[in-house]
């Protein structure tokens, strides 16, 4: 981590699993998809996507489940003894990490810059009318979609 005193926390509801994040975050999204709706209870969610190779995942090793959806999406990470969401991360490169913004201790210092797969959105839990673009499938790269380079 590059600077403790500056590095992001944030962690479960039990406190079995922590993490920090030692370098500013890179770009924010809300997504709508159906998979995410289904892992929060509602619908849709911001994300915050981290420097590569800057999260940690602190605490006890045995409270950390993992869910791989088996169709190349991304791994989702959570707390296997009180079920809070913690982060997502790319199965074939898992320095890659997407965290909850509820799953952080305080404000992450950053805002979503556009949304993702409002083709799904559910028709209770709309995105709201905020001028922010709209994609009906993934973001792309260069809006901060899951595919973006570093």
């Amino acid at each position: 981590m590059s600077d403790p005193a500056r590095a992001l926390t944030g962690g479960c509801n039990c406190g079995a699993v922590r993490f920090e994040v030692g370098e500013p975050l890179q770009s924010a999204l809300a997504c709508w998809c159906r998979r995410c709706q289904r892992r929060t209870g509602t619908g849709g969610g911001p994300n915050a996507r981290t420097a590569r190779g800057s999260f940690r995942l602190l605490g006890e090793e045995t409270a950390v489940g993992v869910w791989d959806p088996g169709d190349g999406g991304w791994e989702k990470v959570f707390c296997n003894r009180c079920g809070s969401q913690i982060c997502s991360r790319d199965p074939g490169d898992r320095a890659k990490v997407s965290v909850r913004f509820g799953a952080f201790d305080g404000d992450p210092g950053i805002r979503i810059s556009a949304h993702q797969f409002t083709a799904y959105a559910a028709p209770w839990g709309q995105p709201p009318d905020d001028g922010l673009p709209r994609y009906p499938e993934r973001a792309p790269a260069d809006a901060g979609g899951s595919h973006a380079t570093e």
